[in-house]
Parts: C-alpha cells; structure tokens; sequence
C-alpha cells in the first residue's frame, strides 16, 4: 500500500510561536480570576494539557511519552517560563509567545522548583489544586485557537480519506496506519493515537495495530495534536456490501450519536449526558449495559478528553466548547470532533470526498467502500 503523501510547501520563515495576542490576554485574565477566587498570588502550570493552553500552542515536550521541558509561573506582574538549558534556543526561537519571561535552569536542575522560586514567597497555588477551575477556563475556545482546531479537524479527516481509500483487503493494520502517520506528520501534526483492527480483530475496541490484513472490513482511529489542540476521528472502510446486521447497527448507533449530540447544548451539565447516553444505547438496541464496555468521550481540546465524562462529571456545558463523542457498539463506533456554535454542533473533521448520510440533519459518514 503506498499513498501519495503531499506535504505542506517549504517556505524560508522559520516557525515562530503560534500563540494570538489577544486569546493569550484572555486566557491570563481567566488564571488571575483563579488567583483571586484562590487568595494567592501566583499559579505553576506544570502539566501538557495546561502549558499548551495556557501557551496558546506552544510546544513544551520533546518525548511525546515523557514530562514537559517547561513550566510555567503564572503571577499578578507576568508570566515566567522556565525550561532547561539544552532546550533553551529551540524555545527562545520558536514557542516564547511575546510577553513571557524566559528563565533557564541547568539539564540536570530540578524544574519545577526553580519555577517556584521565581515566586515572591517561594511557595505557587500548584496546578493540581484548581484542576477543576483550570479546566473551565479551558471550556470555551477563542476566536484564534477555534480556526486553527477547525483546521487541525479537517487535516485529519482528510488524511482518513487519503489512506483509506487506497487500502485493499491486503493491507496490513501497520501499513495503514504507518500512512495515517506520515499524512498527520506532514501537515505538521503529531499522531498520538493510530488505532486500527481488521475484520479479524473487530472486537476491540482500542484495537493497537498488528501485521494482520485488514480482510473485508476495517477500522482507523487518529488522534492527532498540533498548536496544543487534539483532534480524533473514527472512520471505517470495506470491501464488500456488508451484511445487513453490519448495516443495521451502523445506522443504530449513528442514531446513538445523535442523541448525544441533541443533548450537547449550553447550560447542560456533562453527568446529563452521560445518563442521555446510557439511555440512547438500551433505546436503539444496544442494551442497557452497552455504555460499560468502552467511554464515551466528552469535551475534547488541549487533551484527547477533558475529561471523558462519566456520570461523576458535573461540568456545565458552555458555548464554543470542542467535542468527541465516541459511542460504539460490538463491530461499530463513530467519531469525530465538533465545536458547540450558536447554530449548534459544527463538525469539524468534515472531509467532502467521505461519503456520508443525513442524521437529524446532520451530514454523517459511512462506511468507505472503495
């Protein structure tokens, strides 16, 4: 299997970091009224999740596996990152947004103490204190950070449709997802997650890929990270008409989809839908215990989830705010990621070649029979 990969055209500017001005002035006002409901003084970001947001993209990790190689010190005068020595230049270049004071500290130093230091009693609001209140000011994308998700979305739904429409019965689930890594890598992307099971391996619902050909039914899942923000798609691909059982519960748990997607509105709170969704499976057919076998997804952005909703979930649902529902059933699942607009759910990794089906009038994708 080889797919054409088209890489975004070489240009002489070298990267700068991607934050907006005006979303960053923001965001610090969101982390000063956490201070101001905390009484302190100063926060340390010291988490991806945070960095990234709080950065507005800027990339703080070299291992996609290991801890990041900053911190951040978040105080009433300014903001002060702290990084070690052998990363210093890469950052200073190309992710110091305008305003934030670089500090280093040697490879061998411990981070996140220096960080601390840098406060004026020595002693930040740690970031695990106001996970809660971090994550609502989260909650709603703004204007600069919503265009570039919007743009991450349809990359990846466009990388789904490349890959899977040059696969054959053949192809391994390591071919194919090798080729949805290089499409995310060159739209400057980072894949996260690559899933793939064929018709040998369809019981899986986290199915990481194996030297077995996909047969006559497949499915790939990317979850894909650039700027900070992560988009996730599910799509399937077959090669024959499918069986009508196969058909039935495609359309059964798009339906699902909607349900969730009819309950995603402003002002409901997340353990709401939850309950929404444990309802929708025993409604079309799934069982009442289908919900236990795989989560659900949830708010989506600066993480893959944040968080996967369960029924302890008691967020509010805001506008702006990104998603990935994910329901599935036994050989079935659908997946993308939507913004909550005041014309309701935009779906984001849209790609016009998928083809698709109306749902409650919403365009939906099938199944891809090349």
């Amino acid at each position: 299997m080889t797919v054409p990969v088209h890489s975004a055209p070489v240009t002489a500017a070298p990267r700068t970091a991607p934050g907006n001005a005006a979303d960053r002035a923001v965001k610090r006002s969101r982390v000063l009224d956490i201070l101001d409901a905390s009484g302190r003084d100063s926060l340390l970001l010291t988490s991806n999740t945070a960095l990234t947001w709080y950065l507005d993209g800027s990339r703080v990790h070299v291992s996609l596996a290991g801890d990041p190689i900053a911190a951040v010190l978040v105080d009433r005068d300014g903001d002060h990152l702290v990084t070690f020595n052998n990363e210093a230049g890469r950052i200073t270049a190309e992710e110091l947004p305008h305003g934030v004071t670089l500090h280093t500290v040697p490879w061998y130093g411990p981070l996140h103490a220096t960080a601390a230091a840098l406060a004026s009693d020595g002693n930040p609001l740690p970031e695990a204190a106001v996970v809660t209140e971090l994550r609502a000011a989260r909650q709603q994308l703004l204007p600069a950070e919503a265009a570039r998700y919007a743009k991450l979305s349809a990359d990846a739904a466009e990388a789904m449709t490349d890959v899977l429409s040059h696969a054959t019965p053949g192809t391994t689930e390591f071919e194919l997802v090798s080729e949805l890594a290089a499409r995310i890598v060159a739209v400057g992307a980072e894949p996260l997650v690559l899933l793939c099971n064929g018709s040998s391996r369809s019981d899986f619902r986290h199915p990481l890929a194996t030297h077995a050909p996909l047969g006559r039914r497949a499915m790939a899942v990317v979850c894909s990270r650039r700027d900070g923000l992560v988009a996730n798609v599910t799509r399937w691909v077959a090669f024959d008409a499918g069986t009508p059982q196969e058909l039935d519960a495609e359309a059964r748990i798009a339906a699902v989809e909607a349900d969730i997607f009819r309950a995603t509105v402003p002002g409901a709170r997340l353990n709401g839908v939850f309950a929404e969704i444990q309802a929708s499976y025993a409604r079309h057919g799934f069982g009442a215990e289908q919900w236990k076998l795989h989560h659900q997804g949830g708010p989506a952005g600066y993480a893959g989830r944040d968080p996967r909703v369960t029924a302890d979930v008691l967020d509010t649902i805001v506008l702006n705010q990104p998603f990935t529902w994910n329901p599935s059933g036994p050989g079935v699942k659908i997946e993308d990621t939507v913004l909550l607009t005041e014309g309701g759910l935009q779906v984001l990794s849209f790609d016009e070649r998928w083809p698709t089906t109306e749902v409650e009038g919403r365009r939906r994708p099938l199944t891809l029979r090349p």
